[in-house]
């Protein structure tokens, strides 16, 4: 098939736990020769946007598994229990189940909810880019969806907004975090709309999707409902964590303590993955 380019590159959200597990399957994957850094574009949600921004941007990724393993990084503990997901799950059910409906349901409660300033959480951001600016190559994406209306869009090098903006609203968990001020509106996690946004990658011949986190309610669409899609017209494949990746994730993929163990756990396996995603990226 011949669409926009030839390799596309998904990374989906997953806190924490789950930048930590993609780093580490990411150097994995490059000490057996699969280098996924080679893409035309890269999608990122959530947790997949600061790991996706630092992959396009051209970062060693040797040194982005180290800050994995570090402490004292600046990064705050938060909760991702039941209590937000039983919040999340409120505002879903209670009301039109219309997707963006839904959405803009969750992005009023993250309007509400009371939370850390909101350049709190851009200072850290930037701290996690190392003052990256968009890259010229590949095509970046980073997801987020609109508080107040529940649109959903991405941002990309000519959208106006910041590369640290972009990743902070497509990391503000809802309820968790603070809604991200940009283009005269506040901005809310990607992943309220799917956790990883593969559809966006439709159009690439060969499609590699990483997804810490695979679950999704109502109008969410799972990833991998997304990839079988995909793989009607695309070589596509989906790696999710393996059961010592789920038990390094702990109950709260937003402590950072979490960190360690889970980039161990990616990076570890990554050699059982690494022959089917070497079929689909060549």
């Amino acid at each position: 098939m011949t669409g926009r380019g030839e390799r596309a590159l998904v990374l989906g959200g997953g806190g924490l736990a789950g930048i930590a597990w993609l780093y580490g399957l990411l150097t994995g994957l490059a000490e057996t020769g699969v280098d996924l850094r080679r893409a035309d574009l890269v999608v990122g949600t959530s947790a997949g946007s600061s790991v996706g921004a630092n992959v396009a941007c051209g970062r060693d990724l040797e040194e982005l598994y180290a800050t994995q393993l570090a402490t004292g990084t600046g990064e705050v503990a938060a909760s991702a229990g039941g209590a937000l997901a039983w919040r999340m799950a409120r505002a879903a059910l209670l009301g039109p189940r219309g997707a963006q409906q839904v959405r803009a349901r969750i992005g009023r409660m993250a309007l509400r909810a009371d939370t850390v300033p909101e350049q709190e959480r851009l200072d850290i951001m930037a701290s996690r880019l190392g003052g990256a600016d968009w890259p010229a190559a590949p095509d970046l994406q980073v997801t987020a969806v609109d508080a107040h209306t529940g649109a959903f869009r991405t941002f990309g090098r000519d959208s106006g907004v910041t590369l640290t903006e972009a990743v902070a609203a497509s990391c503000a968990v809802p309820g968790v975090w603070p809604p991200v001020t940009a283009l005269g509106t506040r901005w809310i996690d990607g992943g309220v709309r799917s956790m990883a946004n593969a559809d966006l990658a439709a159009g690439y011949d060969r499609v590699v999707v990483l997804a810490p986190l695979t679950s999704g309610f109502g109008a969410m669409a799972r990833p991998v409902t997304q990839v079988e899609a995909l793989a009607a017209s695309s070589a596509a494949v989906l790696v999710t964590p393996d059961a010592a990746a789920r038990k390094a994730f702990g109950r709260n993929v937003l402590d950072p303590a979490g960190r360690p163990p889970s980039a161990r756990a990616g990076r570890t396996q990554a050699a059982a993955v690494a022959d089917g995603v070497r079929a689909v990226w060549g």
